[in-house]
């Protein structure tokens, strides 16, 4: 019996990218070359590339050592995944390091394929890209953190409006500044003295790539225990910035989870952290928002045909998870044309950006039928709430999450669903409920296979809440269908009423049997 997986199937495309950085080595082996990409494997080593150089401007030797062996390490796990493509490259520790060339012939040896060095408007530009990859139509300035630079971008949609990359990166600083807070944070306001553009930068998301800053996300989340542990999209509000800065970047910190941060990353989010404040006092963003996807994914971005790019990432997601789990692929769509009647009257008028949760959450209703039934609710909350969706802030994942529990369960249980709810909000909870409790009842009609609610309607008929089914669909009507329906109607605060179409007077009813028996 063949036991591989799905991914590892000969249709399978699995695709490789090979991060060469200041501080870390990362390869990510991708499932494929999609719009919404799933990780398969992420695998980073510290080899600190950007370290110590050697008197003559050369890398350190232990650290290209330690590199090699990783990325020979890198090439034989990229064989075993199967991967059909790797794309490689190297950031400002190599291309800065005067035997740069020497390094990058070696690790081309040992990766067997080419190594990119990327110059820093092709850095800036390919984390534009991963920003664009990331988030629907992004429109503020993004930073990318690095060891060795900083890339400042100021993004429209796919559009790069404006770029530098800047000598600012974690180790930089740690270097020049060594324990002087003070120090560091003049060399950083020197350069960005240079740049004449932040002001465009106002009152817009600023979106932050790479891992000192990601540190900084994860200890601000378990400083305020956050429900969520999903890196992608968090977000923290200038204020809030403020506030982790003064409680880190102090001769006694106060900041009770710091211990927690890797002492790798530890020891440069202070660092980062300035970095950030300083920024954020220079551009006034409306919020710094961080993001999972960079360079790498920028990588894969921009490989894909414009109109692989131009596909809603969250929407790509939720229907290849709906393709490989659901009972059937075709209901999500039914559900969702079904379930926009629901959603006509004054106070639940959908925004664009609700229809579009609304029809991301269609597809996740059935992916955890094969649980069972006593643990499909949490198990289906968890699955979701914690998936690698992008395209989505948080409490639109929350929704996504309670409302494919609600259809489940009617009632908020467990440790988890409470601070979802909290996360999501009283108008996305009050959604998700409403959209769970329509999913219900069409599963009492349809088992969640296509073909059945298509010919029926729900909608508003004065003070009721009307299913209407035809005639032929009459047998579905029944004890389970009404109590279902019945508490569906008690949340918009209607009537039920289930119509079935046509109607039959008792004459004519009476007629057809005789006719039937003659």
């Amino acid at each position: 019996m063949d036991w591989r997986g799905t991914i590892f199937t000969d249709q399978a495309a699995p695709v490789a990218v090979v991060d060469i950085g200041s501080n870390s080595i990362r390869l990510v082996v991708y499932e494929d070359e999609v719009r919404s990409p799933t990780p398969v494997l992420n695998e980073k080593v510290l080899c600190g590339l950007g370290r110590k150089r050697t008197a003559e401007g050369g890398i350190n030797k232990r650290a290209a050592e330690q590199a090699l062996l990783a990325l020979r390490r890198f090439r034989k796990l990229s064989e075993q995944t199967r991967v059909k493509r790797t794309f490689a490259f190297a950031t400002e520790a190599v291309r800065s390091a005067s035997d740069g060339r020497k390094f990058i012939a070696e690790a081309e040896k040992a990766l067997g394929c080419t190594v990119r060095v990327l110059d820093g408007r092709e850095e800036a530009e390919l984390a534009a890209a991963g920003i664009a990859s990331g988030f629907m139509a992004p429109d503020g300035f993004a930073g990318d953190l690095g060891g060795g630079s900083l890339e400042l971008i100021n993004l429209m949609g796919k559009e790069l409006l404006d770029e530098v990359s800047v000598p600012l990166g974690s180790l930089n600083l740690m270097e020049i500044a060594g324990d002087d807070f003070a120090k560091a944070s003049a060399h950083i306001e020197k350069h960005l003295d240079a740049i004449p553009w932040l002001e465009k930068g106002k009152g817009r998301p600023f979106y932050l790539i790479g891992g000192t800053w990601r540190s900084v996300a994860k200890l601000n989340m378990m400083e305020t225990d956050y429900p969520l542990s999903i890196m992608h999209h968090y977000t923290m509000t200038p204020k809030q910035i403020d506030t982790l800065f003064a409680s880190v970047v102090s001769p006694k910190p106060s900041a009770k989870n710091l211990s927690k941060i890797s002492r790798d990353r530890r020891e440069m989010l202070p660092y980062g952290l300035l970095l950030l404040k300083r920024l954020v006092d220079r551009i006034k963003p409306s919020e710094a928002i961080f993001s999972a996807y960079g360079v790498r994914e920028g990588v894969l971005y921009r490989n894909l045909p414009p109109a692989e790019q131009a596909l809603d990432p969250l929407i790509f997601a939720c229907e290849e998870m709906a393709a490989r789990r659901a009972r059937s692929f075709d209901y999500a769509g039914e559900l969702f044309e079904w379930t926009s009647g629901l959603f006509q009257t004054a106070d639940l008028a959908e925004t664009a950006e609700e229809t579009r949760l609304r029809r991301a959450a269609c597809m996740l209703f059935d992916v955890g039928w094969r649980g069972h039934p006593d643990y499909r609710g949490e198990k289906a909350l968890g699955l979701i709430a914690q998936s690698s969706f992008v395209g989505v802030d948080h409490p639109g994942r929350a929704y996504l999450a309670l409302s494919v529990f609600y259809s489940h369960e009617r009632a908020v249980s467990g440790d988890f669903s409470p601070a979802l709810r909290k996360l999501a909000g009283r108008n996305l909870n009050r959604r998700a409920q409403l959209l769970g409790m329509a999913a219900r009842v069409a599963y009492k009609l349809s088992v969640n296979m296509p073909g059945i609610i298509n010919e029926t309607t729900i909608g508003y008929n004065g003070g009721n809440l009307v299913l209407q089914l035809p005639a032929k669909l009459e047998v579905l009507d029944g004890e389970a269908l009404r109590r279902r329906f019945k508490a569906l109607a008690q949340l918009v605060n209607c009537e039920p009423e289930i119509v079935i179409e046509p109607k039959r007077s008792a004459a004519a009813s009476i007629l057809r049997a005789f006719v039937a028996r003659e």
